[in-house]
Order: structure tokens, then C-alpha cells, then sequence
């Protein structure tokens, strides 16, 4: 088995290919929100990439939807608005300590399963689309708009098969969302087949705003489908 060069680590693939996104065509009206190319948030992710990734171990993807204005939108990281960046990851910023409710509820399930180091270990969040979208100034899901959907679809294909290269694995994938973001992923997953399995878990945000009374049962939940990813 060939030695990885020093440079042929997970971290390093994912700053590269963060770094390459280049905005797919959407309808007018709608705007492509690129965090990469913002010089702060650059920093952030390679900080935190170097932190948890900088090895050849394969992880588990975790999809979540696309990336919002005020978490990955800001820290370019996943679910981690700056307060958690800061509080969990160890990476000072001088961002607006403003919390992201999907964040919260992800780090309380992070914190549950044994704390960053041992989750980035096992795991990658990431995004279906890695780029976020918004539309007179409103956060903007990939899937709200079917021309939207229609038109950033092969972006995403590609891009999947990319975070796969990262050092992804391909026998089962976790998604984020279980209507319509399960849904499309699963359609694109029978069609390409990127994933032996696609399991679906209720995103973070709807637990928040509207299951919030029964989080600790959906962090059990969490841990029971994510305990079967052993790294």
C-alpha cells in the first residue's frame, strides 16, 4: 500500500475542494451564498479541518440540507455557528456570539456522544449542497423552488462524489432531514449509486422549533443510528 504524501489528508482534500466551489447557475431572483470565499471563514474551516482531520481515516458522511446564513454561513463549517466553534471546537473568533438553532441542538448531541474529538473521528458533517442560497435576504433551501432544484442538481451529484473523495465512506450515509432532503438524496443515490444506504434522521432544526419538549429522546435517537458508524 502506497504511502499518502503529507499533503493527501482528509483535511487537506476538504480545503481544497471547499475552496474550488464555484456557484452554480439559479434562477434570478435567487443568490448563491459561497462562505468559502471569505478570507475569515477560509480560516476557520482550515483551522478546525486541521484540528479533527488531519489523517487518512475514513468518516461517515452526515448531510444536512444547505448551508445557513448564520452557522456555516459565517464559520464555513457545518452546524457550527461561532459561539460552538468557539465554546467546542477551541477556535476564537471574533464573530457576533450569536447561536444557530440547528447548531445547538448538534453540539448537545456531539457533547452526548463523547465530545468533538471522538465525533469528528467516526464523522463528517457536510451538506447535500454545499453552498446556500438565499432570496430576498431569507435563508433558502436547495429543494424550496423547483427550478432551483432542477438547475443546481448535476452541481450537487458532482459535488457528493467529491465529498465522498474527501474520504468519505460509501456504505452508508446519513441525511439530515427526513422529507424532503431524504427524499432527494435518495433518488439521486438510486441513480448513481453513491451509497450502499441512506438513513434519515429529523433535522436538527424541526426538533428545535418544534419538538424541543422531547430532545433528549431525539439525541438518544441520534446516538442509536450513528452508533452503527464505527470508524
Amino acid at each position: 500500500m502506497t504511502t499518502p504524501l503529507p499533503d493527501d489528508t482528509f483535511a487537506a482534500r476538504a480545503v481544497h475542494f471547499f475552496s474550488s466551489l464555484r456557484a452554480p447557475r439559479v434562477p434570478r431572483g435567487v443568490v448563491v451564498m459561497n462562505p468559502y470565499r471569505d478570507g475569515h471563514a477560509r480560516d476557520y474551516l482550515g483551522a478546525f479541518l486541521k484540528r479533527h482531520f488531519d489523517d487518512t481515516r475514513p468518516r461517515t458522511l452526515i448531510f444536512g440540507i444547505n448551508p445557513g446564513r448564520f452557522g456555516a454561513g459565517v464559520t464555513g463549517i457545518a452546524f457550527t455557528d461561532p459561539v460552538a466553534l468557539a465554546d467546542f471546537c477551541g477556535i476564537a473568533n471574533p464573530e457576533p456570539r450569536r447561536r444557530e438553532l440547528s447548531s445547538v441542538f448538534v453540539y448537545d448531541m456531539i457533547e452526548a456522544l463523547g465530545g468533538v474529538d471522538e465525533f469528528y473521528r467516526r464523522f463528517f458533517l457536510t451538506a447535500i449542497c454545499p453552498l446556500g442560497f438565499t432570496r430576498r435576504g431569507v435563508n433558502m433551501n436547495y429543494y424550496d423552488d423547483r427550478a432551483l432544484v432542477k438547475s443546481v442538481t448535476p452541481f450537487i451529484a458532482r459535488t457528493v462524489e467529491q465529498q465522498i473523495g474527501l474520504g468519505g465512506r460509501r456504505d452508508r450515509a446519513i441525511v439530515l432531514g427526513a422529507g424532503a432532503n431524504l427524499k432527494f438524496i435518495r433518488a439521486l443515490n438510486d441513480k448513481h449509486r453513491f451509497f450502499g444506504e441512506v438513513v434519515g434522521l429529523d433535522h436538527p432544526r424541526f426538533i428545535m422549533q418544534y419538538r424541543r419538549k422531547k430532545l433528549d429522546a431525539y439525541i438518544r435517537q441520534y446516538a442509536e443510528v450513528l452508533a452503527g458508524n464505527g470508524g
